[in-house]
């Protein structure tokens, strides 16, 4: 009956499995970073570069995925970025110095940024608009789960394999993902043999319009307003989330001593909190839109909440002098930054139909990357010296400009010409 009624929700699922993977491989460098160093020689200003050529790829990643989507489509988009993410995701076991290890991780950005734009593709294709938000919700909460198990999991397989095996088993769990995808994804919804009348009816009255034409090219969609709105919120308030993904389990042994098992044991705690905003945030702007508020409405108060919750989640994270208060406080950031991003990101396809989305969601993500290298990235080894207050300091000021420019710079929330 589910896969009869509700198979779109199975494609959804689907994506957020290779999200949760995704992220285990993307925290893995952070949590083995005391193995990694110690056998290569690297330095934490080099595990900084390190994580600069990743989001740079990433950034690149973005761009280049989102015109890819929309020109290959989901099913052939995600097989592509997958097949190139495992052999990228394998090699690390291999690597002997910094360069290898950037080089590496630089192509592991450039084939796991078609994620987002991919997701977000495949939800204006699968979803009507009420649904759209808590499918995105699910999707991230494949991104909170990733990071809340990536910690426990990575150190399990550290200790019992080494860095460079594990690297391999992840990848190995990349490339299983990829079977069930092109069973499931064989078609889109008005042609898929699995969905049935009452579905395809279902999603095909309230999801994007079937693509038409090239779409808008970069030069066009950043012409519009509600482009940039999607840019300048997702610049501002993207390095929150990147802040813990890449410097979490550095923080906690800096601030704390901990080792890798210790890690472990605290550093999946934020993550809970980004699994309930995710699935949380998506759940309320789809209800609220099912009482009969407009989509401009129930968006726009979804994300405000969301930021209303980060900033005291980060005064309490500064003022923490134990690990248990520290790591519940970030629960509360996350949890606040999921609710609102889960809302964002489905601005593209609130915006806009068609061909159009993913360009305009690549973009999205490439405003995004930009933001998590200058706040995210390259701040935190000098704001980190002496203590990670300042650090907490900058992601409660990122706060206010990234939901004003949610909320004011792409005007009234609907669908605009492409």
């Amino acid at each position: 009956m589910f896969l009869k009624n509700g198979f779109r929700w199975s494609i959804i699922t689907l994506i957020a499995i290779s999200t949760i993977i995704y992220y285990v491989d993307r925290s893995s460098v952070a949590v083995m970073w005391e193995g990694i160093s110690s056998d290569t020689g690297l330095t934490k200003e080099d595990y900084a570069t390190i994580v600069s050529v990743f989001m740079i790829s990433y950034a690149v990643g973005q761009a280049l995925s989102g015109r890819l989507f929309d020109r290959l489509g989901t099913r052939m988009g995600f097989a592509l970025c997958c097949l190139v993410w495992t052999v990228s995701c394998g090699l690390l076991g291999l690597v002997r110095n910094a360069f290898q290890l950037g080089a590496m991780r630089a192509l592991l950005g450039v084939s796991e940024a078609g994620n987002w734009p991919g997701a977000a593709k495949a939800n204006a294709e699968w979803f009507p608009r009420q649904e759209r938000a808590l499918a995105q919700g699910i999707f991230n909460a494949g991104a909170s789960l990733g990071a809340v198990i990536s910690a426990p999991l990575v150190a399990i397989l550290y200790v019992n394999f080494g860095w460079r095996v594990t690297f391999v088993l992840i990848a190995a769990a990349a490339l299983l993902w990829l079977v069930p995808w092109w069973i499931f994804a064989r078609a889109t919804p008005a042609k898929h043999p699995w969905v049935s009348d009452t579905e395809r009816q279902h999603i095909l009255e309230g999801a994007a319009p079937p693509p038409s034409g090239a779409g808008m090219t970069w030069g066009q969609a950043l012409s519009r307003r509600q482009t940039w709105a999607v840019v300048a919120s997702r610049f501002f308030l993207d390095p929150i989330w990147w802040l813990f993904i890449n410097w979490l389990p550095i923080m906690l042994s800096e601030r704390f001593g901990f080792s890798v098992k210790q890690i472990g044991a605290f550093a999946w705690v934020p993550y809970v909190g980004a699994v309930i905003g995710s699935l949380s945030g998506g759940w309320y702007s789809g209800w609220r839109i099912r009482q009969g508020w407009t989509v401009d409405k129930a968006r726009k108060q979804a994300i405000l909440i969301g930021g209303v919750l980060i900033i005291p989640g980060f005064a309490a994270a500064a003022i923490a002098t134990t690990p248990t208060p520290a790591v519940l406080a970030m629960a509360l950031v996350l949890c606040g930054f999921q609710f609102a991003i889960n809302n964002i990101q489905t601005l593209p396809s609130d915006f806009y139909a068609g061909r159009s989305v993913g360009t305009v969601a690549g973009i999205g993500g490439l405003g995004a990357v930009a933001g998590v290298l200058v706040f995210g990235t390259w701040l935190v080894p000098y704001l980190s010296r002496i203590s990670y207050v300042p650090v907490f300091v900058l992601g409660a000021a990122l706060v206010p400009l990234g939901i004003g420019a949610a909320l004011l710079l792409g005007g009234r929330i609907q669908k605009v010409d492409n």
